[in-house]
């Protein structure tokens, strides 16, 4: 192995997440009803991990997927709306999380939104509109988990500094709540939820 041989390989390189993170889309579906433009919801059915949840449509990036068709993808499997009926309006800020996998948003408007448009699948339980008013004239509840770093029992302390003393890095997780009549809308959802809303209303400013 020499400098030049590693010139070359990582010539064309282009740099992607570290391998233990998994890749998941989700989109924000827009859609207008009678002039008023709301976000569309769906709440997990009672089969699925987080059962009863809020969640915007998505799901994981499968192996060779570009990100943007998994979300769309999602999107038809879960509501049924066809991609020929969805405009991207843009890609959104992506979260990470401690749970090793990042999130990619897509905010995305449903053309010529008929209620026949919905047709969701056995993962959807239920789902919902909720007008986009509402997020920018509520705030979320806020709260902060500590994350704690537990090493397992055969950690090899000797190989590090003060060994089981060690100064471990502190962190915490952000979790929002909205409250909409009767629904919960918190976690991850809400997180993309707000950053989105947090967005519109710093930059309707200069428009």
């Amino acid at each position: 192995m020499n400098i030049e041989k590693i010139k070359n390989i990582y010539k064309d390189y282009k740099p992607d997440l570290i391998s233990e993170f998994k890749r998941f889309a989700v989109t924000i579906p827009l859609v207008e009803i009678d002039n008023e433009v709301n976000i569309v919801f769906e709440i997990r059915a009672d089969h699925l991990p987080q059962p009863r949840e809020v969640s915007l449509p998505g799901g994981a990036v499968e192996k060779g997927e570009e990100i943007y068709d998994a979300a769309l993808r999602e999107l038809n499997e879960e509501l049924g709306i066809k991609k020929e009926k969805v405009r991207l309006i843009s890609q959104l800020d992506y979260f990470t999380t401690p749970f090793n996998f990042v999130i990619y948003p897509f905010l995305i408007e449903i053309k010529d939104f008929d209620i026949s448009d919905i047709r969701p699948n056995e993962e959807v339980k239920e789902y919902f509109f909720v007008p986009l008013k509402f997020f920018l004239n509520n705030e979320p509840l806020k709260y902060k988990v500590n994350i704690k770093m537990e090493p397992p029992e055969d950690y090899p302390y000797h190989l590090i500094p003060n060994g089981k003393n060690y100064n471990w890095r502190k962190g915490y997780y952000k979790t929002l709540f909205y409250l909409y009549e009767n629904k919960i809308i918190w976690g991850l959802t809400a997180r993309i939820i707000d950053d989105f809303k947090n967005t519109l209303k710093i930059f309707s400013l200069t428009f």
